[in-house]
Parts: structure tokens; sequence; C-alpha cells
């Protein structure tokens, strides 16, 4: 894996364990919503959550050593 697509693997997976945490935090009904923030802000937050959702999907398989033959040595 090239140096930059690890930086924005490892973005990625930052955004998605944020968006993950929330939605559990969902079920207490407690969210970054709650945190004070604007909506503004807001939206910043869920569009790169989602767009980090978008970027794995794609990325996913080329990223994860389980997920290759070779456990990622190529």
């Amino acid at each position: 894996m090239m140096g930059h697509h690890k930086g924005l693997h490892s973005v990625s997976f930052v955004l998605l364990v944020i968006g993950g945490l929330n939605w559990l935090l969902k079920v207490w009904n407690w969210d970054i919503a709650t945190w004070g923030l604007s909506m503004t802000v807001l939206n910043v937050i869920y569009v790169l959550v989602g767009l980090a959702a978008v970027y794995e999907v794609f990325t996913h398989k080329s990223n994860c050593r389980a997920c290759t033959n070779d456990m990622g040595n190529k």
C-alpha cells in the first residue's frame, strides 16, 4: 500500500469508528449532536463519515491483509 493511501485509510478508519460509536450511542438517545456543535460542523462530520465509508467500500479489499490471499505481501 502506498504512503498516501495508508494515511487516507487511517483517516477513514478513524472516521468510521467515530460514526459507529455515534450509532451505538444513539441507542441511549445520545449522539454528537448533543455536544453543542453547530449544524454546519455536524453536517461536515456526517459528510466526512459518509465519504470515509464510500472510500472503504471501494478500497477495503486492497487495503486489508485479511482480505488478500497472500496476507498483504504484494
